[in-house]
């Protein structure tokens, strides 16, 4: 699933006319970039939620043939959903096997390969994306890559899901493997951020973390990392 719902408000004004998702970088869109990417891996069935100028990615992966893939769209245009709420309306395609969930302002080289087969030996009901970067928020590991809680660094708020006396902070990629168990235990289905049922459900579950830390990871998200990305991702 690419979570491609998001209004780009810092994007401005670029996403004044068009949605975050398709935002070029160098000629290519951010959704045709990740759509190829998880395709280098295998991947060619996809859900991709929409909201801000939703008819403009439709009109988009019509135009280009879907990329070849099998796509199926959670519609959000009514209401945005953010992740957590975008994940639970998407559920009634993703609940037959574990599945990728991929911000698709997200640009990176890591190898998916290794974090998929992370994920098959361990067999959490999780698997999340983490680098040892600078980021004003941090998700808590214990020493084993158990989540275990969350932190703002601005604002110096803290969910702690399970006690321990040494938490390493590591930042979100936005890339996650998830289990369909997992969305049977999301109890809501408003707008909400996906981290709230993660750190939830971490209390009684085994949700691991992925540290790929050294790979190239741009959220292009603002002016600067848009650029960032331009010079990167020929």
């Amino acid at each position: 699933m690419l979570f491609c719902a998001g209004l780009g408000t810092r994007l401005r004004p670029i996403t004044n006319d068009i949605p975050k998702a398709l935002v070029p970088v160098n000629g290519k869109t951010l959704l045709q970039r990740n759509i190829e990417y998880l395709n280098s891996y295998g991947i060619q069935d996809f859900v991709i939620n929409i909201h801000h100028f939703g008819e403009k990615i439709l009109q988009h992966l019509e135009e280009n043939n879907h990329f070849g893939m099998n796509v199926q769209i959670s519609d959000e245009r009514e209401e945005v959903l953010e992740t957590g709420g975008g994940l639970k309306k998407a559920a009634p395609f993703l609940s037959k096997e574990d599945f990728i969930v991929m911000n698709v302002d997200i640009l990176t080289n890591m190898n998916l390969q290794h974090m998929i087969d992370f994920h098959t030996q361990r067999k959490p009901i999780a698997t999340l994306a983490v680098t040892n970067r600078e980021s004003s928020r941090k998700l808590l590991f214990n020493t084993q890559k158990e989540l275990s809680g969350w932190c703002n660094k601005i604002t110096h708020e803290k969910v702690i899901s399970r006690p321990n006396s040494s938490l390493a902070e590591l930042a979100f990629s936005g890339i996650h493997i998830i289990s369909p168990t997992f969305i049977n235990l999301m109890d809501r289905s408003d707008k909400h951020s996906i981290i709230d049922p993660y750190l939830k459900v971490a209390k009684t579950h085994t949700i691991l973390g992925y540290d790929h830390s050294g790979d190239i990871l741009i959220d292009v998200g603002k002016h600067e990392t848009l650029q960032q990305a331009t010079q990167i991702f020929k």
